[in-house]
């Protein structure tokens, strides 16, 4: 499946079903959002309340379903992914039943687009748990991971890339913010959940330059190589075959200057990267997001997991047993962008999709104070 762009630029029985997780702290408001995002490897969901610009979570759900096990081999979601999905599911449903959520966005990603069975799973879904699901298209996704991470853009950036690497796919946005007043930069990147295509106004804009979703996440790449035995050997071709898949991004074409770049990568890599980076013995998400790396600490976590091997990464309790099969195509997609574009550091985003989508909601309905992150 080639990268995408914009035009011009069965039923579980009662004695199976999960049991509820423990009760929340209940939110100092009724107004309550959810977001949830079900992607290739993951289903994840946040509840939270709007706090002056941002917002304050109140509850939240992750699990590791593997929905799209299988798929790059049959182009079917399978029986059994699709059942520890449901099973997810029904959890995520309690909770928002719990918490009385109204207001709230649930979204299918890369595996649901591309599985033969997306749409009838979906229809399962909605049967099964009550949940209503919508699988977006590549271009809202990118639009998503734009506007969760405009917090952390720095001031001084005149040129952003935002890298959101994902189980199924990557999405990759440059946004040019030059004209924009520095003190304005987060506010109109925020403002791209109205799309990447904004009408005029007189508020300053945030202009995408270009955007593209590559067909390749940490799960499709590692797919691709299976059959490479040699562990340094995979994640070579793994970066090499990932880069020749951006050969046509406007950006990657002529050379930008380093001074006032900045390329902000949100996803379970580049997060579990700069936990490696720390030494933490326990993820910190505090410690993680808005980190900036550089390149050369980058590479010494990724050639310290090439050393430890497969076993050694599976035992490592920074990278899990869940993420050790993943972490190496997943490096190797960051190995080849800071290869690509002319900036030695990048900044860790511990957020994604499902911010995105809270930011988006409570944008549109005013709930957020304008102003600082």
């Amino acid at each position: 499946m080639a990268p995408q762009r914009p035009k011009g630029a069965g039923a579980l029985d009662k004695d199976n079903q999960p049991a509820l997780s423990p009760a929340p702290v209940p939110p100092r408001s009724s107004e309550l959002y959810a977001a949830l995002d079900l992607g290739t490897n993951s289903c994840r969901m946040l509840i939270a309340q709007p706090k002056g610009s941002g917002f304050q979570v109140v509850d939240s759900f992750s699990k590791s379903v593997q929905l799209g096990a299988g798929l790059e081999r049959t182009g079917r979601l399978s029986r059994g992914s699709m059942t520890r999905t449901i099973q997810a599911l029904r959890i995520c449903q309690q909770k928002l039943r719990r918490n009385n959520v109204r207001r709230m966005r649930l979204v299918a990603t890369e595996a649901c687009r591309r599985a033969h069975n997306g749409a009838d799973f979906m229809r399962r879904i909605q049967r099964e748990t009550g949940l209503t699901l919508d699988i977006i298209e590549p271009e809202e996704e990118a639009q998503l991971a734009v506007i969760s991470c405009a917090p952390l853009v720095s001031r001084k950036t005149e040129n952003l890339l935002v890298v959101d690497i994902g189980g199924g796919s990557t999405e990759l946005v440059w946004i040019d913010v030059k004209q924009v007043p520095k003190r304005d930069r987060a506010q109109a990147i925020m403002r791209l959940h109205g799309g990447f295509n904004q009408v005029k106004s007189d508020l300053p804009a945030a202009k995408v330059v270009d955007w593209i979703s590559v067909p390749l996440g940490v799960a499709t790449l590692r797919d691709q190589f299976t059959d490479v035995e040699d562990d340094a050997a995979r994640f070579a071709l793994m970066s090499w075959f990932f880069e020749e898949n951006l050969a046509d991004f406007t950006p990657y074409q002529s050379a930008q200057p380093q001074e006032n770049f900045q390329i902000v990568g949100t996803s379970g890599t580049v997060t579990t990267v700069a936990a490696s980076h720390l030494g933490l013995r326990r993820y910190d998400r505090t410690k993680v997001d808005g980190l900036r790396m550089t390149s050369d600490q980058i590479d010494r976590v990724i050639r310290s997991y090439l050393t430890m091997g497969p076993q050694g990464r599976r035992s490592d309790p920074r990278i899990g047993s869940d993420r050790s099969a993943l972490i190496m195509s997943g490096a190797a997609i960051l190995q080849a962008l800071m290869r690509l574009w002319p900036t030695n550091r990048l900044s860790v985003a511990d957020r994604g999709l499902r911010e995105g989508l809270l930011y988006a909601q409570m944008s549109a309905d005013g709930a957020l104070e304008e102003g600082t992150f």
